[in-house]
């Protein structure tokens, strides 16, 4: 079981310090991914959580003020890294070109990708989730052997649930999931989007989810403990 934290764009450095030592308190046995904010990538003390990034650069290194590399990443021991959000997708304008420039240069640093695909509330209206989903896939995979898609990690996003509180039925997760395994049936799979402590006893009832994404409950670490115990037990 996975579960990776993406602390978006939150905490200033006295809070992050604060917020790392709550985070060694948390007893699991899945593997805890730390996605902070990338100012704070050299900050984290040698902890059982591995370290991930929210972004790279779909270029290597040279003249691109404001980028971070891959090889970068990897100096800075970073073993994971999210690719594709729908954030980035919708307000840095990420295409899927960009997107799989992304995942084949961190594969080339041996730093695994987290590659995030879900539809807007438009297309799960009108039905066409499975499609949008599957497009995304074949963009990013493009340029893969089939050894390096199977160490890519998938996380199923519904854009419309991120944020929300308002998180799809088990069935329609089931059917992503199941359809995304049935393509990809090596590869780890991820729900996120709205998972909470509150509903997880309902979502670990989804046998086919490898692990969550966990966006605003990555920041309470309090929270995340009953989330984690719920999972567990």
């Amino acid at each position: 079981m996975i579960i990776a934290l993406n602390n978006k764009c939150n905490l200033t450095k006295p809070e992050f310090i604060t917020y790392q030592k709550e985070l060694t308190h948390l007893s699991t046995t899945a593997t805890l991914i730390l996605c902070p904010s990338s100012l704070y990538l050299g900050e984290i003390a040698p902890s059982s959580i591995k370290l991930g990034a929210q972004n790279v650069s779909s270029t290597e290194c040279g003249a691109y003020t404001g980028e971070i590399s891959a090889s970068q990443l990897k100096s800075a021991s970073v073993k994971y890294c999210i690719v594709g959000h729908s954030e980035r997708r919708a307000n840095q304008h990420e295409t899927d070109d960009e997107i799989a420039k992304k995942i084949k240069l961190l594969l080339k640093e041996e730093i695994i990708p987290i590659l995030c695909v879900g539809e807007d509330k438009t297309k799960r209206q009108e039905n066409l989730q499975l499609q949008v989903i599957m497009e995304e896939l074949k963009m990013a995979m493009k340029n893969l052997s089939m050894e390096e898609q199977k160490k890519v990690i998938i996380a199923y996003e519904p854009i419309w649930s991120i944020g929300t509180g308002i998180i799809p039925t088990n069935n329609q997760i089931e059917e992503v999931i199941n359809a995304i395994k049935k393509l990809y049936p090596e590869n780890q799979v991820l729900y996120g989007g709205s998972a909470n402590e509150e509903n997880i006893d309902e979502l670990k009832n989804i046998s086919c989810i490898d692990g969550y994404l966990i966006g605003g409950l990555s920041l309470k670490p309090e929270k995340l403990k009953i989330f984690l115990e719920k999972l567990e037990n």
